[in-house]
């Protein structure tokens, strides 16, 4: 098991979150975590989406200035 978790080291953590929450609020708690997750992912994943969508249009549009290692006197 990962993290040296074993099945009995599971089984006394759940009882204790059953013991903690109650049978009523662990479905609404796995839901919104469930819920939290994918928007992270997506978020993550819209993120570098985005990202590569700027960089490309930047690399394929000759219109823009690019970035160079000149300096300009300041006035």
């Amino acid at each position: 098991m990962p993290f040296g978790i074993g099945p009995l080291e599971l089984i006394i953590v759940l009882a204790i979150i059953l013991l903690a929450f109650g049978a009523k609020r662990l479905p609404e708690i796995g839901k919104s975590l469930g819920t939290g997750m994918r928007e992270f992912k997506k978020g993550v994943t819209d993120d570098k989406a985005a990202e590569e969508q700027v960089t490309a249009s930047q690399s394929s549009d000759p219109a823009l200035p690019t970035k160079t290692d000149e300096t300009t006197p300041a006035a």
